[in-house]
């Protein structure tokens, strides 16, 4: 069902809607995580490896999914919060084709450039046609990956988000079944890990495309209204290309420090690759918040309840850090056991196990900063205000990526100088986003 975040106390409303996608992102991450892990205890390190050093590269097709997701939710939400359901039609739906367009694009260009990504990494020659494996088979996935996304983000830009969580535990439960099905029963190494990802993708698009269209269906319109207008494009895209540019300068960045993980070994790649997947688990999570507060802010800015979204603010930051204490006690304290999940003992594990201990023993503190930086810029990116947004998120990837080089190579502080490199990037971006949100250039950028 529709919601309408304007109205009700800010706190609980944010709350309600934000749990269901925070769940959703989970069972998401859930499947990504069981991927590495049966990959290295059933497989082996060099099949965890493989996976890993073609995960920056399925990140960037992901940074496109989710940027083109959050251009269309925040667009949508305006005119839902402005009751401007006719518009608002034309938004989904021209959002629907623009998508499908733009994936098909990318499963050719990934198609036939895999080998070429996986070479320029620097991936070492044990891993690589593991790796090259995995990842042609999952861009062939990539319009299911797409429709989905761009379905979530209407239903959440709809105040609905339950309706993505069902599908979301639906497809990680049988993604979990068919890597089992896959790897152990039939044997099918790397690539049943991809097949696997690939089948429940598609699940989930179909369910979510037909759940939608069934739900405008039930939306009534008081006029008609095209199904694609160009100057609908220009206005989703002018939110939804920074959103991608943000999204995928963040994955191209991640690749620079994946092809420096790459020289220190597939041990350090094995370790980086499960101890990354814990730590995108939970930056996701808190990124999948502060989408909703976005949702939340482009509601209450198109229907002109400014005074809301501050209380939303506050609220949301009490929910960041709220997760972020269990987080950090377990990868601080635990990491140790965490990491155990994805090895087994027929590997040398040794390397593998203190490389990634220290990788979360490094970051996991720091959850609090980067947590209040994601709410922040929901609220920026929910308000429209796109410039500063990418501001703080290109100055804490630029630094990130530059001193990774700088610790690592320049200062001889090896593998440790990638992991510290985060902390400092994740403190510079925060403070440039709380700058922009106490400016309030924010509470202006929008127009009905």
């Amino acid at each position: 069902m529709t919601k309408d975040l304007t109205e009700g106390k800010p706190s609980r409303v944010l709350l309600g809607f934000s749990l269901p996608l925070l769940f959703s992102v989970m069972f998401q991450q859930f499947y990504n995580i069981v991927d590495s892990v049966v990959a290295g205890k059933y497989i082996g390190v060099d099949a965890l490896a493989a996976v890993g050093a073609s995960y920056p590269i399925t990140m960037i097709f992901m940074a496109v999914a989710t940027g083109a997701n959050i251009g269309s939710s925040v667009v949508i939400s305006q005119f839902f919060g402005a009751k401007k359901y006719e518009k608002m039609k034309t938004s989904i739906f021209t959002s629907l084709i623009l998508i499908i367009i733009v994936s098909i694009l990318l499963t050719l260009c990934g198609s036939f450039g895999c080998d070429f990504l996986i070479r320029a990494l620097n991936t070492p020659a044990n891993v690589f046609s593991d790796a090259a494996l995995y990842l042609s088979i999952y861009t062939w996935g990539l319009v299911f990956l797409f429709l989905y996304n761009i379905c979530t983000g209407v239903f959440t830009a709809l105040g609905d988000s339950k309706t993505p969580l069902y599908f979301l535990i639906v497809s990680s439960l049988g993604n979990v079944a068919m890597d089992l099905l896959f790897v152990i029963r039939f044997q099918m190494g790397v690539a049943g890990v991809a097949w696997a990802t690939f089948l429940c993708q598609g699940l989930a698009a179909v369910l979510a495309v037909v759940a939608l269209l069934r739900r405008l269906n039930r939306i009534e319109t008081k006029e008609s209204f095209p199904l694609f207008s160009w100057d609908m494009a220009v206005r989703i895209s002018r939110i939804a290309i920074p959103s991608i540019l943000q999204q995928s300068f963040i994955s191209i960045g991640n690749l620079f420090i994946q092809r420096l993980v790459n020289g220190y070994g597939s041990s350090v790649m094995a370790a980086y690759s499960a101890a990354v997947k814990l730590n995108t688990f939970m930056i996701v999570s808190l990124s999948t918040l502060a989408n909703g507060l976005s949702n939340f802010t482009a509601q209450n800015i198109g229907a002109g309840k400014i005074s809301r979204v501050k209380e939303g603010y506050k609220a949301g930051i009490r929910m960041v850090f709220a997760i972020c204490i269990p987080v950090v006690f377990l990868y601080f304290f635990y990491g140790s056991t965490v990491m155990r999940l994805f090895l087994s003992g027929k590997d040398n594990v040794n390397t593998v196990l203190q490389e990634g201990v220290l990788f979360l023993r490094i970051i996991s503190p720091f959850y609090f900063v980067v947590s209040l930086k994601l709410v922040t810029d929901g609220v920026l990116r929910g308000a429209g205000d796109m410039v500063s947004f990418m501001i703080t998120t290109f100055s804490d990837l630029i630094l990130r990526v530059l001193l990774s080089y700088l610790f690592a190579k320049g200062l001889n502080l090896g593998s440790m100088g990638i992991w510290l490199s985060w902390p400092v990037g994740w403190f510079a971006g925060t403070i440039l986003s709380l700058i922009f949100y106490c400016h309030g250039k924010w509470k202006k950028m929008y127009a009905v």
